[in-house]
């Protein structure tokens, strides 16, 4: 089997379309999109982000049913201690399911099922089971904690969490050993229980990096909820608008964006020939490039937003914070295009290796002799096609949600010329997905 690890986009020759004409038709494409929007959205369509329909109510019951819940926590915990037990008891190899399950499973598939259901990883989040747990052994209501969480930190504490599993992911040097996967999950389970313990559930909807990660992406998914609870189908669009603009909300926005921009430029063959005839630290250029990476989304997108407000600081100040929603779409895809054919296949195979989580020939699931299905890799033009439409489709949608808050916030008068430097900043980050992808 391949290591788990050992994922990426291949060079340019894995994509039988011209790189110059993808380049081109999605710049192209972005242009156009906002041009059209000008002419024609001329209003803004998502102030009231609580509109939708209601659903169903038998689904609603359903979905909100004590029992329904008690199988996704039960479910969660149930997949925490079987990949613990392989992460404590199994054999330190790249066959031992856990590395699967933590960078395939878990970091990929916080996308796909927060597409399809909402802010999934919430309903199954072993951290929130464990709080729920010993708060009650503790007499404290789980809601509040036992200090109020400050507004300012925002979700700066995500942001940290994101950056530093991504650096696990992606740089560091140990990360195909379970002692340093065990490490970081031990600390991020101390960090989010005791975090949660202490300021309540609040703590996990802005601190738990794979929460935060699952519900801004679940904003892109049909299902809503009220302020009152009530469960609504929604336009993507509407529910996008609803992301609170909070401190670090930007710093989560760029971390996850340059951070899957940083994996594919490491992927590429120039850097893989440097990084293996230089001297130098590769570890430590690796670490310097994946902050520069996230810092340039951060400048780029911050400068951007703040360059045309109205005659108050103030107003420019609130903006990043405010527009951050509008990159949701164009991370989602990112990670479609970067993972797709990593997520697929070697999805299949952890599935294969789950039914042997000690490395002992055993089959607990019946799924060791699964076989895995290699069409995406056998079909190069279908896999080319969606990758370059999942970047150029993520921007275009990036585009329409940046305009539609772009007429809430602006002035009049600057309506027009107060969206050309974000529309520069996401043509950029076009033409640079594009061209990584490509392995240019």
């Amino acid at each position: 089997m391949p290591s788990p690890l050992a994922h990426g986009l291949g060079g340019g020759s894995d994509l039988p379309i011209p790189a110059s004409f993808a380049i081109a038709g999605g710049t192209a494409a972005l242009v156009l999109s906002f041009t059209i929007l000008v002419l024609a959205w001329r209003g803004a369509k998502f102030v009231n982000v609580e509109g939708g329909r209601a659903a169903p109510s038998w689904l609603t019951a359903a979905l909100d049913s004590r029992a329904l819940t008690v199988v996704a926590r039960g479910s969660g915990l149930a997949l925490l201690a079987y990949v613990g037990w392989a992460a404590i008891c199994g054999q330190d190899l790249l066959s031992n399911p856990t590395f699967g399950v933590v960078y395939v499973w878990l970091w990929i598939g916080i996308v796909p099922t927060s597409l399809l259901l909402g802010p999934f990883f919430k309903a199954v989040s072993p951290a929130r089971t464990l709080h729920l747990g010993l708060a009650r052994l503790a007499g404290l209501d789980p809601t509040e904690g036992l200090f109020r969480l400050p507004p300012r930190l925002g979700y700066w504490p995500a942001a940290t969490g994101l950056l530093a599993f991504v650096w696990l992911e992606l740089v560091y040097p140990g990360n195909q050993y379970l002692g340093p996967v065990r490490l970081w999950f031990a600390l991020y389970f101390a960090t989010t229980v005791i975090g949660a313990l202490l300021f309540g559930s609040r703590w996990l909807e802005r601190a738990d990096p794979f929460e935060v990660y699952s519900t801004l992406v679940g904003r892109l998914s049909v299902w809503g909820r009220t302020s009152t609870g009530g469960l609504v189908l929604r336009t993507p669009l509407r529910n996008l608008a609803g992301i609170p603009a909070e401190p670090g909300l930007v710093a989560v926005v760029s971390v996850l964006l340059g951070s899957t921009a940083f994996d594919s430029f490491r992927a590429s063959n120039s850097w893989l020939r440097f990084s293996q005839t230089t001297t130098a630290s590769v570890p430590l250029l690796e670490t310097t490039l994946l902050l520069v990476a996230c810092g340039v989304v951060a400048v780029t997108f911050t400068l951007a937003t703040m360059s045309v407000g109205d005659d108050t600081g103030l107003s420019r100040r609130r903006h990043p914070a405010a527009m951050a929603h509008s990159i949701v779409p164009i991370i989602v895809g990112y990670m479609v295009a970067h993972y797709l054919t990593f997520f697929v296949e070697t999805g299949q195979e952890t599935l294969a290796l789950m039914s042997d989580p000690l490395t002992d020939g055993s089959d607990l699931l019946g799924t060791a002799d699964l076989r895995v299905n290699y069409w995406l890799s056998l079909h190069p033009t279908f896999l080319a096609t969606t990758k370059v439409l999942a970047i150029v489709i993520g921007h275009v949608v990036g585009v329409v949600a940046a305009h539609d808050r772009s007429l809430q916030l602006l002035p009049a008068k600057r309506q027009l010329s107060g969206q050309l430097p974000l529309l520069a900043a996401m043509t950029l980050y076009t033409f640079a997905g594009l061209y990584l992808l490509f392995g240019v």
